[in-house]
């Protein structure tokens, strides 16, 4: 399994990051199992030291997707099949895929972040395959309704449903932006952000099918006006949710503020504040392990789960938005000190972390979930960690 990939991890990246990247190819090829329904292809689990395995979706298989898009496009090409084929009929892209008992189930309430469709754009640039591009653009386009349908907030924007039920939808759990928020359908930052870029995509791949994109045009600068002009505060120079960012006393500074600059929304002077004043900042987020969750001076900084550790695949995403907005020097400096701090510690325990310490300190020192029996970050955890990609593009820009 994944020879062209173990081949790629001998020879991307530094040196001092090959065992890494290495033993990341080797628990790919470990995390794969035969079809079963609804998957109709062989399908890649979040992580064989999950502590919920075996379980597949999530932004987690994207994120692994991102690893093996390059040297095994097929494979990646059937793991977004896989994540698409359990789409429901009213649109929504379930989260997390369940397996026990030899049988598959999800919630049929509530989804996750839709950044499937950035791996998927990938490939389809690779492959010119137009019937991978139709394909993609009917899940997409259904995709659009349920947000439009089921999430849309009470004046504009979007939410997720963490607001309204401790459901952690947006792949954050626990999130300190949610501590002190007032219950309702108020849009959240990376909700909103994220439906933006689902606009921004159908109105690229509908171009490309040659069909009416006129609809998703609107609506993508519509959300652009509102984000930029609603969801950015001056004074801290990065994006919050609407109920926050005019409040003082809710205003948090955490990561789901940088969506924004991944998905093109901000404008290119509010893009440059957020690099300059927020991830290039060490009083904020630019941590010895890159990125604090949340930021080091933020009160509610904490090494707990999402509230002050470092997510390799943060890291990942913040990097394409500083690319995005031509800022190679801020991505090549987030992606060496992440990958220098994951090589090192990977040198001392021989695993693969689900998250780390953001000061590069032990891992077992963060806590996952202290209400949990599982309160140490897991080991051996794929679903987080696009080692291969973001020495890929490190690569690139230096």
């Amino acid at each position: 399994m994944f020879e062209k990939l173990k081949a790629e991890a001998e020879a991307v990246g530094k040196k001092e990051w090959r065992a890494m990247l290495s033993y990341t190819a080797e628990l790919h090829g470990k995390s794969v199992h035969p079809p079963l329904p609804p998957f109709p292809h062989s399908w890649e689990e979040i992580g064989p030291g999950y502590c919920y395995a075996p379980a597949f979706g999530h932004w987690d298989i994207i994120h692994a997707v991102f690893d093996s898009l390059v040297s095994e496009t097929s494979h990646a090409k059937q793991q977004l099949i896989n994540n698409l084929t359990a789409q429901e009929d009213d649109g929504l892209v379930p989260g997390v895929i369940w397996l026990k008992d030899g049988k598959t189930g999800w919630s049929k309430l509530w989804g996750h972040p839709p950044v499937w469709i950035y791996a998927a754009d990938e490939i389809i640039k690779k492959e010119k395959d137009n019937s991978f591009l139709r394909y993609c653009f009917e899940a997409l386009k259904r995709q659009i309704v349920w947000f439009e349908n089921k999430r849309k907030a009470e004046e504009n924007g979007f939410f997720y449903l963490d607001i309204l039920e401790k459901k952690w939808e947006s792949g954050i759990d626990e999130g300190i932006r949610f501590d002190n928020a007032q219950r309702g359908a108020f849009a959240c930052v990376d909700a909103t952000s994220h439906v933006y870029a689902l606009y921004k995509m159908a109105e690229d791949w509908g171009s490309k099918l040659n069909v009416d994109i006129k609809r998703f045009k609107g609506k993508k600068e519509a959300l652009a006006d509102f984000i930029q002009n609603e969801l950015f505060s001056e004074e801290s120079g990065f994006f919050h949710d609407i109920w926050s960012v005019k409040n003082p006393e809710l205003l948090v500074l955490a990561f789901e503020g940088v969506w924004p600059l991944v998905t093109g929304a901000a404008t290119e002077a509010q893009a440059m504040r957020v690099i300059d004043e927020n991830i290039l900042n060490e009083k904020r987020f630019l941590t010895k392990h890159p990125l604090s969750t949340v930021a080091v001076c933020e009160p509610k900084f904490e090494l707990r789960m999402w509230r002050g550790p470092a997510w390799n695949s943060m890291t990942f995403w913040a990097a394409r938005g500083c690319l995005l907005y031509k800022r190679p020097d801020a991505a090549k400096l987030l992606l060496e000190r992440a990958l220098d701090a994951s090589a090192a510690e990977f040198e001392r325990s021989g695993t693969i972390w689900e998250f780390y310490h953001p000061h590069a300190g032990n891992p077992l020192d963060v806590k996952r979930k202290p209400q949990t029996a599982f309160n140490t970050p897991c080991r051996d955890y794929l679903g987080h960690n696009p080692l291969l990609a973001m020495a890929r593009i490190y690569d690139g820009i230096k």
